[in-house]
């Protein structure tokens, strides 16, 4: 008989696919009564860990001095590409159209295919229900050698109005990390999780090893399924398969600080597999999910939690020892 752990759970997603792009896609953004981006997006740096001053008010060491992992993600500013118009009908939400920036940098147009229902005037769209701003990013700025920039929506808080004189103001520009969020912020983080390629069921599932002495494999399930009737193996077996790459939300992340001094986090020799932090960047507590320079959608908290704190720790020391082993 298959026993599956329960921490990696088959059925916890489905349907389990791999993502279509590395790009979070973002379904629910979280209301907001102020005109500004709802989110932001950066990439992954990695770990270190700090020392603050815990400031939870149930917490067993409220007021004591301790430790915490967390998540390094350097943001540079994004640059708003176009406004989006969108319609709510009886059949969901459809885009009315799109206007676009004449100061769009050259790394863009030459790699990414912009939106073909384009107008060059805004006072063309009348009839549409709220705009979403289209911005992408400028990794040039950061110390990868990545130069192609992702080109992603970002919703807007405030009423209809609010939302398309951010946008008018705010076109061909940039906005930073600031015109988001706030130290001590909850926020929600979407990211495309690390590949893990074709693995086998012990891995993909938690299937336990069978004895030595059991048939054909030990690194198998006990059982390929009940009646063969159906004439294939059901999708509830834990079979071997690709693994990883899954677009995944995590809700209820802290961040504990945002800074635009990277010396005060760069470590003696730069992070493993993505060197130095040259622009603003916040710290996570905790671990997120992709691999290092992959690109971190944040939102607004759309489940907040009551017990964290909505103020940021004072951070006493944050650990800048190399981490090249």
């Amino acid at each position: 008989m298959k026993k599956v752990n329960p921490r990696r759970g088959s059925l916890q997603f489905w349907p389990r696919v791999r993502a279509k792009k590395e790009t979070a896609q973002v379904r629910h953004w979280a209301a907001s009564k102020e005109a500004k981006p709802l989110g932001f997006a950066g990439y992954k740096v990695g770990m270190t860990h700090v020392m603050y001053s815990d400031n939870e008010k149930t917490s067993m060491t409220k007021g004591q001095e301790i430790s915490a992992p967390v998540t390094v993600i350097e943001c540079p500013p994004l640059k708003i590409a176009g406004i989006r118009f969108y319609k709510e009908t009886d059949e969901g939400l459809k885009v009315v159209g799109d206007v676009l920036s004449e100061k769009l940098d050259k790394e863009l147009s030459k790699t990414i295919s912009l939106p073909k229902k384009v107008s060059k005037k805004i006072e063309d769209y009348t009839d549409y229900d709220f705009v979403n701003i289209l911005v992408y990013t400028q990794p040039k700025l950061t110390g990868m050698s990545k130069k192609k920039p992702e080109l992603f929506e970002l919703a807007i808080g405030g009423t209809r109005d609010e939302q398309l004189n951010f946008a008018k103001e705010k076109l061909g520009q940039e906005i930073t990390l600031n015109d988001a969020f706030t130290e001590g912020q909850i926020v929600d983080i979407h990211a495309v999780t690390r590949g893990k390629g074709f693995q086998g069921p012990v891995k993909r599932f938690g299937v336990k090893v069978r004895d030595h002495k059991s048939e054909k494999t030990v690194r198998g399930p006990g059982s390929l399924g009940g009646w063969k009737g159906h004439g294939h193996f059901m999708w509830r077996n834990p079979l071997a398969g690709k693994m990883g790459y899954h677009l995944r939300t995590e809700y209820n992340k802290w961040i504990m600080r945002i800074s635009d001094k990277p010396e005060d986090v760069n470590p003696k020799g730069g992070f493993i597999n993505f060197g130095l932090v040259k622009n603003n960047y916040l710290l996570v507590k905790g671990s997120i999910a992709g691999p290092k320079k992959r690109l971190i959608t944040l939102t607004n908290a759309t489940r907040l939690t009551k017990n964290l704190p909505s103020e940021a720790p004072s951070i006493e020391y944050v650990s800048q020892e190399s981490k090249q082993g």
